[in-house]
């Protein structure tokens, strides 16, 4: 049984879809499809519910998806016992929020490809909304996002959320502790409407009986740091972000009376059998992070 024709039916149902399978393994979809074929004609049973316009397993299909999980599996330890060493590079399609490229990804990517890791990142910068819709759609393998996906076919792990302050241009004093009052004075800048540091940000005001300024909603974070540096308004930002801009940014941290929500943070993959890439990467990425026991599992997620 060729094993390249059992991960192909693996993909195409985990992604319930011959084209996104397609994409996945990088073939074309006629030879994902003529994969599957030949491992039915193997088999001698159908595997897919060709009748049906929606994605569907047959009664066969379903059991074998069972064992096409043990098979990879199976194949993989296999490997790892007898030393093999597979030295074609993995695609790891990694998608981001920008909070994580402007802090702390460039140098844990830096430090996985270090480590030698036989992997080939292509990398999508991108807002949890879109991150997480493509990751269900099987466009990116992982995602770093502030919000987790609950689906069963994924893991998600919560990761250490990004602390939050209000910062402005060098008018500000970072010595003064400015009231919510004095905040609402000026402009506010934030990330995009509907996000969770919009929603915390319009919460907090409403908590401490503020009326809320302007607030102007911007996904971008280069855009929010440029016109917070030209004096446009107040913006809200990662506190790790700042601190890599230090002395190469006109920016001030303003103390605050009235502290900002943290930024949740998640990691959401699909796991693949036939690989081990994503354990050794999801290792790497918990020394990196000093989470010595792993994250903790997220179920489920309100953050949008």
């Amino acid at each position: 049984m060729n094993l390249k024709f059992v991960e192909a039916f693996y993909w195409a149902c985990s992604l319930r879809s011959i084209t996104r399978a397609a994409e996945k393994l990088h073939v074309t979809q006629s030879s994902l499809s003529n994969r599957i074929s030949t491992l039915e004609d193997e088999l001698g049973v159908k595997l897919l519910d060709r009748r049906s316009k929606q994605f569907r397993l047959t009664s066969a299909g379903q059991r074998f998806l069972t064992m096409s999980v043990k098979l990879l599996g199976m194949h993989r330890e296999i490997k790892l016992a007898m030393g093999g060493v597979d030295d074609t590079p993995t695609v790891l399609r990694l998608g981001a929020v920008e909070s994580v490229a402007h802090s702390w990804l460039s140098s844990w990517l830096r430090d996985v490809r270090q480590g030698n890791m036989n992997l080939e990142l292509q990398l999508t910068i991108e807002t949890s909304p879109v991150l997480m819709e493509s990751v269900k759609k099987g466009a990116l393998d992982i995602i770093f996002a502030a919000g987790a996906v609950p689906e069963k076919e994924f893991r998600t792990f919560a990761l250490p959320p990004m602390q939050m302050c209000f910062v402005g241009d060098d008018s500000f004093s970072d010595s003064h502790a400015y009231e919510l009052s004095d905040i609402a004075g000026s402009d506010l800048l934030t990330f995009q409407r509907g996000s969770q540091p919009h929603q915390e940000l319009l919460q907090l005001f409403r908590q401490h009986g503020v009326e809320p300024p302007r607030i102007h909603t911007i996904s971008s974070i280069s855009a929010l740091v440029q016109l917070a540096e030209d004096g446009f308004g107040i913006a809200t930002l990662p506190e790790s972000v700042i601190s890599r801009a230090k002395g190469r940014s006109r920016l001030t941290r303003l103390r605050s009376v009235a502290t900002l929500a943290p930024l949740p943070l998640f990691v959401t993959y699909r796991e693949d059998p036939a690989s081990g890439h994503l354990d050794a990467l999801f290792e790497s990425l918990f020394v990196f992070l000093n989470l010595s026991n792993g994250p903790a599992e997220a179920v489920q997620s309100d953050a949008r």
